[in-house]
């Protein structure tokens, strides 16, 4: 039997080792401030923009179907492909 074991556990976990804990006396004086970048700033002007804005064009959309529904709308393959591949060069 390991006797020694058990003395160290108990001075490890023993109770005359925890600090008393003082109550401070000191008040702040409520100084503390934070400015905020004018990176910040703007983000915060531009995220509060595009949250406002519609996610579509409802006009366009509209517009288009109607095209489409009439069939009058129509693509030209040329200009289609001249952009795809203006598309893809870009990346």
């Amino acid at each position: 039997m390991r006797i020694d074991a058990y003395n160290q556990i108990a001075h490890i976990y023993s109770a005359h080792s925890t600090n008393k804990v003082y109550q401070s006396t000191r008040v702040n004086k409520g100084n503390d401030q934070f400015l905020i970048s004018a990176f910040g700033r703007d983000y915060t002007v531009a995220k509060k923009a595009v949250s406002e804005s519609q996610d579509v064009r409802e006009d366009k959309v509209e517009y288009l179907r109607n095209q489409i529904q009439t069939g009058e709308y129509h693509v030209d393959p040329s200009d289609f492909a001249s952009k795809l591949l203006d598309k893809i060069q870009s990346v």
